[in-house]
C-alpha cells in the first residue's frame, strides 16, 4: 500500500513538474513576442537604478512629465497625450524604473518617496525648469511625493485618477500582486503569472478601463503587451506591496504642497474610490482643485483625453 502511494505521488509530482515547465516555456514565448511587437521608442539615460527609458517630444514650452500608474509604461500615456500636448509643451514620458524598458535592480527601493527621487534624478539630468508633473493613479502619489521632496523644482501637479491616500478598494485585477516573498514572487513570475494574465486579459481590462471601452490599438500602441513579461509582474508586485510603506503618512502632509494642483476623477472608477481619493481630499485640502467626469472610469488619460489635457493646461495657467 505504501509503495502504491509513493508511486501515485511520484506520478503527480512529475505531472506538476511537466506542467510548470510548460508554463515557463509559454512565459518565455509570450515575453519575447511582447518585446518584438512593442520595442523601445525613446532614449536612455543613466540614473541610480540603471538605464531609464524616456521620450522627449514637443517644442520649447513648459516641460510636462507624464508619470504612469501601477503596471503601466510610458506608451500608456503617450499613445493619446503626446500629440495634443506637444503643440504647447515639451512632453517627457518615462518608463518608471522597473517598468517598460527601464532598469531597477531588486536592491533598489520601490517605495513611493524613493520613486519620487528617481523622478527628481530625471529632472536634474535633463535640466528641466519647473515642470508640471502629470501623474496617473500610482503616478499621482509619486507626483505628490516629488512635490514634497523637491518643492523648488516642481511647477505644478496635474493628478489624473490619482492614488492620494490609502485605498480600501480591492480590485480583482491586483489580487495576485500581493506576494511579499521575493523568491515566491520570482517563481510565480516565471511560471503561472504571464500565461494567466494573457488568459484573463479581457476581464482585467474591463475592470481597469470600465465602464469606458478599451481604445483601439492599446495592446501595441499603448504598450499593453509589455505586461506579459516576468519583469513586469515582479516590479508591479513590488510597487503594489510598497505602497503602504509611505502613503499612510504622506497624505497627511499635502498641506505642505504649495504649487498649483488640479485633480481629475471619473465617478465610475472601478480601481479607486473617487469619493475618498477625490472629494474628501479636496475638502481637506482646498488647494487640490477637483473636477469630476460623470460616468467615467479609471483610465482617463486614454478615455478622456480632452479633459486630461485641459487639466494640464489649467495647471500651467495657474503657475
Amino acid at each position: 500500500m505504501v509503495q502504491v502511494v509513493v508511486i501515485i505521488l511520484a506520478i503527480i509530482g512529475a505531472a506538476i513538474g511537466l506542467w510548470l515547465l510548460g508554463q515557463m516555456k509559454r512565459t518565455r514565448v509570450l515575453a519575447a513576442q511582447a518585446e518584438a511587437a512593442v520595442p523601445p521608442v525613446g532614449k536612455f539615460l543613466t540614473i541610480s537604478t540603471g538605464r531609464l527609458h524616456y521620450t522627449d517630444t514637443g517644442g520649447d514650452g513648459r516641460p510636462v512629465i507624464l508619470i504612469h500608474g501601477l503596471g503601466g509604461q510610458l506608451r500608456s500615456l503617450t499613445m493619446t497625450l503626446a500629440e495634443p500636448l506637444s503643440h504647447d509643451f515639451r512632453v517627457i514620458a518615462l518608463d518608471r524604473p522597473g517598468m517598460g524598458y527601464s532598469d531597477r535592480p531588486e536592491s533598489a527601493s520601490a517605495r513611493i518617496d524613493d520613486q519620487a527621487g528617481y523622478v527628481e534624478e530625471l529632472i536634474d539630468a535633463l535640466g528641466l525648469e519647473k515642470p508640471i508633473l502629470m501623474g496617473h493613479s500610482l503616478g499621482g502619489a509619486i507626483s505628490c511625493a516629488t512635490a514634497l521632496r523637491a518643492p523648488d523644482k516642481i511647477g505644478g501637479l496635474a493628478l489624473i485618477a490619482p492614488l492620494l491616500r490609502p485605498s480600501e478598494m480591492q480590485a480583482k485585477s491586483f489580487a495576485a500582486l500581493g506576494i511579499t516573498n521575493p523568491r515566491m514572487r520570482r517563481f510565480v513570475a516565471h511560471t503561472v503569472a504571464v500565461p494567466t494574465s494573457a488568459k484573463n486579459a479581457d476581464l482585467t481590462r474591463t475592470e481597469i478601463f470600465g465602464p469606458d471601452p478599451v481604445p483601439d490599438g492599446y495592446t501595441v500602441k499603448g504598450g499593453g503587451l509589455l505586461s506579459l513579461r516576468p519583469k513586469s509582474f515582479i516590479n508591479t508586485s513590488r510597487d503594489y506591496c510598497a505602497v503602504g510603506e509611505v502613503i499612510v503618512k504622506q497624505w497627511k502632509r499635502y498641506d505642505e504642497i504649495t504649487c498649483p494642483v488640479r485633480v481629475l476623477y471619473g465617478t465610475e472608477d472601478r480601481i479607486l474610490d473617487y469619493r475618498k481619493q477625490g472629494v474628501e481630499m479636496a475638502d481637506r485640502y482646498p488647494h487640490f482643485h477637483l473636477d469630476l467626469i460623470e460616468g467615467a472610469g479609471h483610465m482617463l488619460p486614454l478615455t478622456q483625453v480632452d479633459r486630461t489635457v485641459e487639466t494640464i493646461r489649467a495647471v500651467d495657467r495657474a503657475i
